[in-house]
């Protein structure tokens, strides 16, 4: 059975049940979500808890099935959590996970909760992980997205008590805040906690959290793109400067742009030979929000314009690693910018 993170607390209410596996990279969501479960745990009469770290090859399993599949000494109910930080169990672990899970369900003095990091495809399909979620639980911890901050930090406001004003200047008050903490889920949730101690209860200003919330705000290179396509000149530029000021290698940035830049003339070559967007888009591996993006752009970017772009991107490539091109910069990340925003504009004008 799986859930996503905004269930799990519906699902509490309604009453345990004997296993649950935790999965993602966010560690502020696994640890509030574990947190939960714990809670709801010790409200049911788990009174008990043991926890085991799998680390190294040679990890001894039976000490987790042991006490996965006998009650207490003392017949209290008990909590085994079994935590793998490197998301893999190896052949051992494998077939021990699977028999955590089967015993899991016969045993009512026991919840097993297994943590994990974010698995690959793989792992997912493993024969371990499908018994974990045949027997019990299994709650996906997808990222908070920055289209989706502005709406998660109103609601960690309203658990406090607090909201923005209404209309255009609450949403600009929580756009602003998304912008100070976009990729640092942590520290945002440090930032809305620290306005309840700055303000009592009730609406807040956009000057009030202009003033309290700090830049935190960490960028992945590899979400440059969504930027990039949605035509969103500010949050690019925003991205690049972050990224340079936090020590990212220019050349990991121009690789993620330039794989990006290669994708639009694939998309646009296929389309002048004739082949239908949705084909060619599955044909390419475009899913989620890229997709929705090429489906608005590509129509009307031309064959010429993405030619010139990897042209361009080529020219950025010998820019960043230490070659120098006549009418562009020398340094590499004004070279990234006017790169980044050139395809931008293109993509606002649409």
């Amino acid at each position: 059975m799986q859930l996503a993170a905004p269930q799990l607390d519906a699902h509490l209410a309604k009453g345990l049940r004997a296993l649950y596996t935790v999965y993602g990279d966010e560690p502020l969501q696994a640890q509030e979500a574990a947190d939960a479960i714990r809670a709801a745990a010790r409200q049911a009469g788990y009174t008990e808890r043991s926890v085991f770290t799998v680390q190294g090859a040679h990890f001894d399993w039976s000490s987790v099935l042991a006490a996965g599949g006998e009650m207490s000494l003392f017949g209290d109910r008990q909590v085994v959590e079994v935590r793998i930080p490197s998301g893999k169990p190896g052949k051992e672990g494998s077939t021990a996970l699977q028999q955590l899970a089967e015993a899991a369900a016969h045993n009512d003095g026991v919840l097993t909760l297994v943590l994990l990091p974010k698995l690959d495809f793989a792992a997912q399909k493993s024969a371990w992980f499908a018994a974990l979620d045949a027997h019990g639980v299994t709650l996906r911890l997808d990222p908070v997205e920055r289209k989706a901050l502005p709406q998660w930090i109103a609601q960690r406001l309203t658990r406090q008590n607090q909201r923005v004003k209404a209309g255009d200047e609450g949403v600009r008050t929580l756009q602003f805040f998304a912008d100070r903490v976009e990729g640092n889920l942590l520290a945002a949730h440090q930032e809305v906690q620290k306005l309840a101690l700055l303000y009592p209860p009730g609406e807040l200003s956009q000057e009030q959290v202009e003033a309290a919330v700090l830049n935190v705000a960490r960028y992945d290179a590899f979400k440059l793109a969504d930027a990039v396509l949605s035509g969103r000149l500010d949050r690019v530029q925003r991205m690049l400067d972050g990224l340079q000021a936090e020590g990212e290698a220019a050349v990991l940035v121009h690789w993620a742009l330039a794989d990006d830049i290669r994708l639009l003339a694939r998309v646009r070559k296929a389309l002048d030979a004739g082949q239908p967007l949705p084909m060619v888009l599955r044909e390419q591996r475009v899913w989620g929000a890229k997709e929705k993006h090429l489906e608005r752009v590509m129509p009307h970017l031309s064959g010429t314009q993405t030619r010139q772009w990897l042209q361009d991107a080529h020219t950025v490539d010998g820019i960043v690693k230490g070659l120098r091109f006549a009418g562009w910069p020398d340094e590499p990340w004004q070279a990234l910018h006017r790169l980044a925003v050139q395809v931008a504009q293109a993509c606002a004008l649409r």
